[in-house]
Order: C-alpha cells, then sequence, then structure tokens
C-alpha cells in the first residue's frame, strides 16, 4: 500500500480539526445540566447547514444525483454527523474529561482494525511504531506525568457510549477514503467539499432532531438561555463543524484514514492546553513531551512504505 507524503498543507488540514474538536469537548463539558446533549447536537448541525446551504449551489442541479446515491450518503451523514456527535454529548454527562480523553486516544487503533477486517489495509511497522509513539504521548497528558494516575482511572457509564462514538468514527473516515464505485472518478457528482458536506448535514441533522425528539420526551429539559449559550452554540457550529469536518474531510482523501488518524491524538493534548489556560495555570512539562512523541508518532507515519 503505497502512502502520500504529508506536505505542510496537509498538515495543516489534519491539525486544525482536533484543536477545535478538543475546544468542542471543552464547551460540550461546559454545558452539561444547561444544553441537553441531543439537543445540542440538534441545534448545532441544524445552524452549520443553514450557514452552509448558500455555498452548496451545485446540489440542487440535479436531484437524482442524492436519490440514486441515499443508502450511501445517509449512512456516513448519520455515522459522522449525527451518532458521532451526539453520543461525545451524552458521554460527556457522565464520564470525566480524563476518562472520554483517555478513550479518544485509541482511535489509531481503531482505524487500523477497521482497515485490516474491512479493508485488507495490513498495517505497516512505521504505523506500528507511530501508534506507540502518539499513545504514549497521549498517556503523558492523561496522566499529568504520573504512573499512578493511569493505575487508578475507573469506568464510568458515560465511557462505553464513547467507544461506541470512536468506532463509529473510525468507520465514517474509511467511508470517506474507500467510497462505492458511484462516489469515484467521473462517477461522482460534480460537487465541491460543500455539497458533500451538506448532504451529510441533511440526513445528520434529521437523525440527530429525532434523538433530540425522544429525548424531550424520555428525558425532558429546559434550555438555560444566555449569552453563553448563543457563543457556545456559534462556536460547536461553525468550528468543530463546517470547519472541522470541512479540513478533515479533506486530509482524509488525501493520506487515508490510518494516518490521519494520529492527527486526532493532538484532541486531549490541545484539550489539556486549553483547560490549563482556562485556569490560568502554565503549561506543564508533560504537555511539551506529549506533542515532541506526537509529533514523533505523526513523522514516523508520514514516511512512504508499502505492504
Amino acid at each position: 500500500m503505497s502512502q502520500h507524503p504529508i506536505t505542510p498543507r496537509v498538515a495543516f488540514y489534519l491539525t486544525l480539526p482536533p484543536l477545535l474538536w478538543a475546544g468542542n469537548a471543552v464547551v460540550g463539558r461546559a454545558l452539561v445540566g444547561t444544553v441537553p446533549p441531543m439537543a445540542l447536537s440538534a441545534m448545532r448541525w441544524a445552524i452549520a447547514l443553514v450557514l452552509l446551504l448558500p455555498f452548496a449551489t451545485r446540489l440542487w442541479r440535479r436531484p437524482q444525483d442524492i436519490r440514486e446515491r441515499w443508502p450511501y450518503l445517509a449512512l456516513i451523514g448519520v455515522l459522522g454527523v449525527g451518532t458521532y456527535n451526539s453520543l461525545q454529548y451524552l458521554a460527556l454527562q457522565t464520564s470525566t474529561p480524563i476518562n472520554v480523553t483517555l478513550i479518544l486516544s485509541s482511535m489509531p487503533l481503531w482505524m487500523l482494525l477497521f482497515g485490516i477486517l474491512f479493508y485488507r489495509e495490513h498495517p505497516t511497522r512505521p504505523q506500528i511504531v507511530g501508534a506507540v509513539l502518539s499513545l504514549a504521548g497521549v498517556a503523558l497528558v492523561i496522566s499529568r506525568g504520573d504512573l499512578k494516575v493511569l493505575l487508578d482511572l475507573h469506568l464510568l457509564p458515560g465511557d462505553l457510549l464513547m467507544l461506541v462514538a470512536i468506532a463509529l468514527w473510525a468507520w465514517y473516515s474509511w467511508l470517506l477514503a474507500r467510497p462505492p464505485a458511484h462516489m469515484r472518478g467521473e462517477a461522482r457528482p460534480d460537487w465541491g467539499w460543500a455539497e458533500l458536506l451538506v448532504v451529510q448535514m441533511i440526513f445528520g441533522t434529521a437523525w440527530a432532531a429525532g434523538a433530540a425528539g425522544v429525548e424531550a420526551v424520555v428525558s425532558p429539559a429546559q434550555i438555560h438561555w444566555s449569552p453563553m449559550v448563543v457563543l457556545a452554540l456559534a462556536y460547536v457550529a461553525i468550528g468543530p463543524s463546517l470547519l472541522a469536518y470541512r479540513f478533515w474531510g479533506e486530509g482524509v482523501s488525501t493520506v487515508g484514514p490510518a494516518i490521519a488518524a494520529f492527527f486526532s491524538n493532538l484532541t486531549p493534548v490541545f484539550a489539556a492546553l486549553m483547560s490549563a489556560l482556562w485556569l490560568g495555570e502554565a503549561p506543564r512539562w508533560y504537555h511539551v513531551a506529549a506533542f515532541v512523541l506526537i509529533g514523533a508518532g505523526i513523522v514516523v507515519n508520514s514516511r512512504r512504505s508499502s505492504v
């Protein structure tokens, strides 16, 4: 299997989403008890959809393109837009940030596992070495340089939801990188990134809205509106949604999901730095060491290899 080199442009594409998603986790945790999780997910994507619609004009020229491909489009929309984000917000209701971060750090392993089981993509030696380096960096952040912190971790109910969310995101990423024949080459509709993302949002937002409706019936809770909530909604709709998905999709399509997954391990490092800044604390030595280890994992995996 050949690998595309990671250029500075692609590195930027794959680094910005973890930064924005780290902010999304911080915001999601901050809104616990203020906005119900399913409602937060539904409003996030509804706002993002409205903002992006004017840029997806080519989507309506040939509606049959959507009808002919709707099973695939619905699947990636429900997986990447609806389910993953809803489960993450739900997990943050009962799980601790340190546990969610630990589970998120397993992303490269899920990517490699899906590649082996469903796409006959076997990991190369650089990928295995890179995974070890990257996970070691994440472990440093999670443990704050103290092994005892990792040994004392206890799983919470929300952790299982986050595991499911990560597995679904790995599937979503592989579907983007290995689309069916009708979404490749000349058979692919004349869509830009905006059109493809809008289609995903349509299906994903519909799913999220349905989940929010069930939530309102099963576990009714009011939204406590405030300027902070409005700003938070604006952030999660524009940053982690529009910008992050745009750049992640471009990066995954260039280097593949297995390599892109190593960049996702920057998310817990960014989250730790954001928390440190939020609390007025200076970054610690293990933040710097984690960046070095994760960066080394990315560099190792950017080497050309074949199997």
